[in-house]
């Protein structure tokens, strides 16, 4: 955690309030300068990469603001990669401000990006959920899902939290299964992703179909189909979701052999 004295001009922070990111006359950034009055006496400047730095607002006038959601669809990918780390570093902060042993408060480290407990010293470091999301195929055919929990209109792959005790092939198999009733073989893996909602390592993966008919978890899945690689639905974006990437990567892989 860094003083705000101690920052330099060329500092950039990026300040949010209530999960969402405020704007400094439309853009994410700030400098220590123009920061300054919205810190207040002793705000906790999580480093987040080079001079760049976030801080979580608790109070102080309204500021226009924007969703991290709502700003990966419109920033260069340097900045993605900012504003997906300072959102999962002020989470931590915010969702670690006392100890889960004793109770007490905790404090910043003195070095290492950690937070401390005042009675007891125990460290909490940032926290990663690590997740698998799949694309299935069948041939010249990929499996797609609806969530019935997400009103965002795309269709993409399944995807789900590895459980205590499970690889993430066998997470990979179970939630394949679970949330559209089918089994799967020749699993494997293609690329991962930073996933800032709260705080996700997507694993991807690849796998074929190996049986089955599509039965759709009731209050998780809305829809589930396949689809001809030739003709698809309306799918995330590959330059912000590995989803996207996953699904591209294998219909130009099909289409080099047609």
């Amino acid at each position: 955690m860094i003083p705000p004295g101690r920052l330099t001009a060329s500092a950039r922070l990026l300040l949010f309030r209530q999960g969402r990111i405020l704007l400094n006359g439309g853009e994410v950034f700030w400098s220590a300068r123009t920061a300054d009055p919205l810190l207040g006496e002793n705000p906790r400047l999580l480093p987040v990469a080079g001079n760049c730095f976030a801080a979580d607002l608790s109070g102080g006038d309204e500021k226009e603001s924007r969703s991290l959601r709502s700003l990966l669809f419109s920033e260069n990918d340097v900045e993605l990669e900012l504003l997906s780390r300072a959102s999962q570093l002020v989470h931590w902060q915010r969702t670690h401000r006392f100890c889960g042993l004793c109770g007490e408060s905790t404090r910043p480290g003195e070095t290492d990006r950690v937070l401390e407990c005042v009675a007891c010293g125990h460290l909490f470091f940032p926290r990663i959920n690590p997740c698998v999301i799949v694309l299935v195929t069948r041939g010249g055919e990929i499996l797609l899902a609806r969530s019935a929990r997400y009103r965002s209109g795309f269709y993409s792959c399944l995807a789900g939290f590895i459980e205590i005790g499970e690889t993430p092939e066998q997470t990979l198999s179970r939630e394949v299964r679970e949330e559209v009733g089918l089994e799967v073989g020749n699993i494997r893996y293609a690329q991962s992703q930073s996933w800032p909602f709260p705080s996700q390592l997507m694993l991807g993966f690849l796998a074929d179909y190996r049986g089955g008919e599509i039965v759709p978890e009731p209050g998780e899945i809305e829809d589930a189909r396949w689809f001809p690689v030739s003709d698809l639905p309306n799918i995330p974006s590959s330059k912000i979701s590995v989803a996207g990437r996953l699904i591209e990567d294998y219909v130009r892989s099909r289409q080099k052999h047609l």
